[in-house]
C-alpha cells in the first residue's frame, strides 16, 4: 500500500516540474525517504537521477517552443556541474556518520543533510506563498561573472542535498541574464537536467544503486512531466505557486519535526 502511494506521489514530482520548471526534488527526497524508506544520502542520489532525466525530457518541448537559452544554460551550468560533481564525489562521502556530538546532543549525517534540505524548503516557500506575479527584471545585461558564481553556489547546494535548485535558478536567470520568465523556466529545466545527471555520476562510484527501483520511479515521473506540461497553459501560475509554496512549507516543517524527534 505504501509503495502504491509512493508511486502516485512520484507522478506528482513530474507534474510539478512540468508546471513550474522546478520543485521536483523538494517532493522527491521526502517521498524516497519516508515512503520508500531509502537512506537520505542514497535518496538524494536517486532524486538527482529521477529529476535529471525528467527535466531533460521536459526541456525538449520547451526547446521546441524556443523557451530554452542554450548559451545561458552552458555558462550557468558548467561551473554548477563542476561543483556538484566535486560535492557528490568528494565532500558528501567524506562526511562522518556522527558529525559532532555535545553530550546527549548528536548531529548525525542524516540530520545534517535533511536539516539543510528542510531549511532550503522553508526559504523557497516564502516567495511562492507571497503569490507575486511572474518575476521580471529591467536588467537586460548578461552578467557573466555573477552567473558563474551563482552557478557554482547552486551546484554546491544541489550536490549537498540532492535538490535540483529550480527555485533558486529561475530568479538568478531572470535577474542576472535578463531572460524573460518563461524562457528562464525552460532554461532552468535544461540546467537542472545537466546538474542532476552529472551529480549522479559522482554517486555511482560509491553508492549501491537499486536500478530496478530507480528506473521504475523515473518512468513514472516522466509520465508526470507530460501531464504537467499539458496543463501548464491551463492553470493559473500564481495560484499554483502559492499552493505549492504552502505544501513546501508544511513539508519542510514536518521533516524538521520528525528528524529532531519532536513527534
Amino acid at each position: 500500500m505504501m509503495d502504491i502511494i509512493g508511486y502516485i506521489a512520484v507522478v506528482f514530482v513530474g507534474v510539478v516540474l512540468g508546471l513550474l520548471g522546478g520543485g521536483g526534488s523538494i517532493l522527491a527526497i521526502p517521498i524516497l525517504v519516508y515512503l520508500f524508506r531509502v537512506e537520505p544520502v542514497l535518496a538524494s542520489a536517486y532524486s538527482l537521477f529521477i529529476v535529471g532525466i525528467t527535466s531533460l525530457i521536459g526541456a525538449i518541448p520547451k526547446y521546441r517552443e524556443q523557451l530554452v537559452s542554450l548559451r545561458t544554460g552552458l555558462v550557468f551550468g558548467l561551473p554548477s556541474i563542476a561543483t556538484i560533481f566535486f560535492t557528490r564525489s568528494v565532500i558528501v562521502p567524506a562526511i562522518p556518520e556522527i558529525v559532532v556530538q555535545f553530550g546527549s546532543l548528536v548531529l548525525t549525517k542524516r540530520l545534517l543533510i535533511l536539516g539543510v534540505f528542510a531549511s532550503l524548503m522553508l526559504l523557497a516557500s516564502i516567495p511562492m506563498i507571497r503569490g507575486k506575479r511572474e518575476i521580471s527584471s529591467p536588467n537586460r545585461r548578461f552578467r557573466t561573472f555573477l552567473v558563474l558564481v551563482e552557478g557554482a553556489l547552486i551546484g554546491f547546494l544541489t550536490g549537498f542535498v540532492g535538490a535540483g535548485g529550480g527555485f533558486l535558478i529561475i530568479p538568478a536567470l531572470v535577474f542576472l541574464t535578463g531572460l524573460q520568465f518563461k524562457t528562464a523556466v525552460g532554461t532552468s529545466l535544461f540546467i537542472i537536467a545537466a546538474n542532476s545527471l552529472f551529480g549522479f555520476l559522482g554517486d555511482v562510484m560509491y553508492l549501491p544503486i537499486d536500478w530496478r527501483l530507480l528506473i521504475s520511479l523515473t518512468l513514472v515521473a516522466v509520465a508526470g512531466i507530460f501531464i504537467g506540461h499539458y496543463f501548464s497553459r491551463r492553470i493559473s501560475q500564481i495560484r499554483l505557486r502559492m499552493a505549492f509554496g504552502w505544501l513546501t512549507l508544511a513539508t519542510g516543517i514536518l521533516i524538521l519535526l520528525k528528524e529532531t524527534a519532536v513527534f
